[in-house]
């Protein structure tokens, strides 16, 4: 085909203006196309740290919260999950999270009671109901702990951004515990925390403090003759294997906290703090239904299971109360031990709990 000069001209000059419009168009489509307003076209890689396997409550919560947000952010948000043991014992994560070696982080307090010492009031048995969703309701709207021990937790740069329940905690023994009689002795296995050591001497134990990763082996081999923590734990990670006994006790409810490196989060642009904090408020009801199932089912497999046969006891109300006035006191020791604060935040979770029920 022929062109003449001012042809030439023409041509040239449309397809200019071809090329600018096709560009404005795509910097508006991008712009239009993230709905939550992210801003630029940054991208981030972050790393999420847990407590527990794949599989478990904890690491399906943190795989859950990072698809939610690389969706939520078109893909500009990745996250790696972390089992446990990937990045070493449960104090060495936390120490990460602190440091910034890690932005996220399901922390439980039993393993920040020598920081942060006011954190040791879960450790508390008989403290919550015996209603699990009012539990959690509780976790999710308490002051106590969603401002005044969130602020502890803060100075040591570490922000709670939900505090959830994997559910109810129950024991496995080697005899079985259906008695304070049953615990003269006993080496309970239990977490780094002063609280949960002096709860089971109130029952006359003698517990010992270890990481779970040893737990298995030393049960076996009876370094430790018992552990607690809720069913579905018990069950995956097979504990039931070598021990004889089960008491459903539900002396307490296991706490879990979705944290963040406070530096880190508070350098965040606005827009991504909100993506995450809303796909926290979306965890909440999915941590639930999480334990809830895994924790029936799980229960299940224990009684049904007769290649490792389990004697599971159920405590009576009568039995569960011979626990309940040695376990009362201990708040003393936690008030003496970890000063006004602790008291303060205490007394107003108590006052929480009460009302909740009423």
């Amino acid at each position: 085909m022929f062109f003449n000069k001012k042809g030439m001209l023409m041509l040239v000059l449309m397809m200019v203006f071809s090329i600018i419009l096709v560009a404005c168009g795509s910097e508006e489509t991008q712009t239009e196309g993230n709905e939550n307003g992210a801003s630029g076209d940054e991208t981030y890689h972050w790393k999420f740290v847990t407590e527990e396997f794949q599989g478990q409550v904890q690491y399906e919560y943190a795989a859950e919260f990072a698809n939610r947000l690389k969706e939520k952010s078109d893909g500009r948000i990745t996250m790696d999950v972390y089992e446990f043991g990937g990045l070493g014992s449960e104090v060495n994560q936390v120490e990460l999270l602190q440091s910034g070696g890690v932005e996220f982080a399901i922390v439980s307090p039993g393993f920040t009671g020598t920081m942060v010492s006011e954190g040791q009031l879960f450790a508390l048995h008989f403290l919550f109901t015996d209603d699990m969703e009012l539990n959690q309701q509780i976790l999710d709207e308490s002051e106590a702990l969603n401002v005044h021990l969130t602020e502890k937790y803060e100075a040591f740069n570490i922000s709670p951004l939900a505090y959830w329940t994997e559910g109810a905690m129950q024991w496995t023994g080697d005899r079985p515990l259906r008695t304070p009689a049953d615990f003269d002795g006993f080496l309970m296995r239990t977490q780094t925390s002063p609280l949960i050591l002096e709860s089971y001497r109130a029952y006359g134990a003698n517990p010992q403090e270890l990481s779970w990763g040893e737990l298995y082996t030393s049960l076996q081999q009876g370094v430790v003759q018992g552990q607690e923590n809720p069913i579905f734990f018990i069950e995956d990670a097979k504990f039931h294997e070598v021990q004889d006994h089960m008491t459903i006790s539900e002396h307490n409810i296991y706490v879990a906290m979705t944290t963040v490196n406070t530096d880190f989060f508070n350098g965040l642009p606005t827009d991504i703090q909100d993506m995450i904090l809303e796909t926290v408020e979306e965890m909440r009801p999915v941590a639930y239904e999480m334990q809830e199932r895994m924790n029936e089912e799980l229960l299940d497999s224990i009684i049904d299971n007769d290649t490792y046969p389990t004697e599971v006891y159920e405590l009576t109300a009568e039995e569960r109360e011979a626990f309940r006035e040695l376990a009362i006191p201990v708040r003393d020791f936690f008030i003496d031990e970890n000063g006004a604060d602790a008291e303060f935040i205490l007394n107003m979770l108590i006052e929480e709990i009460e009302a909740a029920q009423n």
